[in-house]
């Protein structure tokens, strides 16, 4: 029998939520339905601030002293890179995507990592976004962070988007085999540790989830 994550979850604030960063003491997410990131407190889920976006939000994740978070624009669903600086996005910092392309952030010392999830593979980058490196993934990626102990963390799932579970995967390999732990419900997307619990955004359910593993 395999392993299901017990998760806490509780209602977003804002629907279709899916960034999530943890940034100066406060939990940031993004959300889909109105093209914002709100600034929420970590234990109420509570609104302090909403930052309008200049695109629909992806990923999210703190990168030397400021935030970096994915934007997609237009009908051709074209991502860019963004610093959020001084709780409003930076419209001067925009910058492609490789292959214009990535869903996923998150970031260790001066490193970035962008998830590519057509493309089954994470972007190693420098703080400018030169590319150090591609990490070829051996299944579709539902969300990645840095865990306990600097161990890297992955939702995988299949081809359909379905069977979602949460394990390791050695980022120090350029490619990597996923060591599954347990099973999380087919709504989550992305991943957050905020040096004691987990986070994921249940997407469909309208719904941020906490857990520990």
């Amino acid at each position: 029998m395999q392993a299901t994550l017990e998760l806490t979850r509780r209602p977003s604030p804002a629907n279709r939520p899916f960034g999530l960063a943890k940034f100066q003491g406060n939990l940031w997410m993004g959300s889909w339905d109105t093209d914002r990131v709100y600034v929420l407190d970590p234990q109420s889920l509570e609104v302090t601030k909403e930052i309008e976006a200049p695109g629909r939000p992806y990923g999210i994740a703190p990168l030397g002293g400021e935030l970096v978070a994915v934007i997609a624009h237009g009908e051709e669903d074209d991502r860019y890179l963004y610093r959020i600086r001084d709780g409003a996005f930076d419209v001067a910092s925009k910058t492609a995507c490789q292959d214009m392309t990535g869903s996923f952030l998150t970031a260790r010392d001066s490193a970035l990592y962008l998830g590519q999830m057509h493309n089954r593979r994470i972007l190693e980058m420098s703080s400018d976004y030169a590319i150090r490196r591609e990490i070829a993934l051996p299944t579709r990626c539902a969300g990645f962070a840095f865990g306990p102990d600097a161990r890297f963390y992955m939702i995988s799932a299949d081809d359909e988007f379905e069977n979602l579970a949460f394990g390791t995967l050695d980022v120090a390999q350029n490619r990597p085999q996923f060591e599954r732990i347990a099973s999380l419900p087919d709504e989550a997307r992305y991943l957050l540790h905020d040096d004691t619990t987990w986070w994921t955004s249940l997407r469909d359910a309208n719904e941020i989830a906490t857990f520990t593993a």
